[in-house]
This record gives C-alpha cells, structure tokens and sequence, in this order.
C-alpha cells in the first residue's frame, strides 16, 4: 500500500494572536511543525510527504527545518482556503498511484502519535471505504441556532461528533472529488468528498491528546502532554 500524505499549514493564525502563524511557535524546544512532520516521517519514511505552507513563509520554514535538523520535503503554497491549500498540494504530489492512500493533516495537531498515523491508513486499507476520518464525543451540551441568529434550540450532542486528523482517502477518489468547484460547505476533507458522492466515510475514533492549537490555552496544554508524556 502506498502512503503519501498533505500536511496543512497555509493558515495566517489570526485567531491564535501572535505576530507569526502558530504551527511555526516553539513547543517544547521545536516547532509545532516540525513536530507534526517528524511524527509522519516516522511512519512514513520513505512516503512522499508535502507540507503546504504560505507563499511569505517559505524561507522561514525552510530556516526552521534546518535549524532542527529535519528536511521539510516537497513544499507547496497554500491558498485562500483549506480547499484550495490541499489542491496545491495535491498537485505537487503529481501523478500518484489511483489505489495509494492519500492523508491530509493540520500542522497545528502536533501531538499526533505515529501509531494512530498508521492505525487510520490501515483501517481504509482494510475496509475499501471511501474515507477514514478520526472523531471525538461532544462533552458540552451544543444548540442549534436558528436563522435569526437569536434565537436558539438544544440538541442531542450524543448524535455529533467532533472531527479531527489526519483524515484517509483513496487517492482516485479524493482527485476526483477536487475536480468539483469549491463551496464554502467543505470545512474539510471527509465534506467534499460526501458532496463528491462518497459517502462512505469511516469514523475512528479520535484521541484527547490529538488536540488542534487554535488559542495560546492549547499551546499550554500540548506542552504539558508533552512534558508528562501523557
């Protein structure tokens, strides 16, 4: 089975605050993207691995990978939106095999375990579905808003789950699904691919420790899984 893998980092961190993007802040002594790609290198050592990153950026990664001792790989640019930063990366891939699997991550998850990397690609392998996607229980209660904005209903959180990565695709399926015009209803992968007529999409479930950094807060808490090594 042939395994290649996007990781996403194109984003500019606007809602983390800082005056660089949070996937290039040091955790623990090392970037948080050189963490999230040393993780798949030591599962995938010999895939071809592409961080997407922004255009301005490019240097400073390149820098940042040097300095830790890690070769950032293929690098492409990132887009506008998630959609267009995976076609992007997608398209330095090149021509890849139509049954590989293709593995799309967020640079800002940086405590993801090779094991897990490995258990989502089996578990596509193993089932011939048209997606692997890792979720999570919902633990605070959600409502649904209504189109006034206002006013507000609860809802069952036991039927929701909370998504995250790195997500698994057969790589025919997934180009195809990228041969469709964006909409702003694909917030990720697994959504497009649904809207492509895939709907075949696995749940797996996710792990606590594989947390997203959006706000300082979760900087914190990724470096204290790290120091504990919980």
């Amino acid at each position: 089975m042939k395994i290649y893998a996007i990781i996403v980092a194109g984003g500019t961190g606007s809602r983390f605050g800082s005056s660089v993007p949070k996937q290039f802040l040091d955790l623990c002594g090392h970037p948080v993207l050189c963490h999230t790609l040393r993780a798949f290198r030591q599962v995938l050592p010999s895939a071809d691995i592409v961080t997407v990153v922004s255009r301005p950026m490019h240097s400073f990664w390149i820098e940042l990978c040097a300095g830790d001792g890690l070769d950032p790989g293929p690098i492409a640019f990132g887009g506008d939106t998630r959609w267009q930063s995976v076609r992007n990366g997608l398209d330095a891939l090149g021509e890849v095999e139509p049954d590989a699997v293709i593995m799309v991550h967020d640079a800002a998850r940086p405590l993801v375990q090779p094991s897990y990397i490995a258990e989502v690609a089996d578990v596509l392998a193993s089932t011939g579905a048209d997606g692997v996607i890792p979720a999570i229980p919902i633990t605070d209660s959600i409502r649904h808003m209504r189109p006034d904005g206002v006013a507000s209903d609860p809802v069952d959180r036991s039927l929701y789950r909370a998504v995250q990565t790195p997500q698994a695709f057969p790589a025919d399926k997934l180009r195809k699904a990228f041969d469709m015009p964006y909409s702003p209803e694909f917030t990720d992968e697994a959504s497009m691919m649904a809207a492509a007529g895939f709907n075949d999409i696995r749940l797996l479930p996710g792990r606590e420790r594989n947390l997203k950094i959006t706000r300082p807060v979760d900087l914190a808490v990724a470096r204290y899984f790290i120091e504990t090594g919980d």
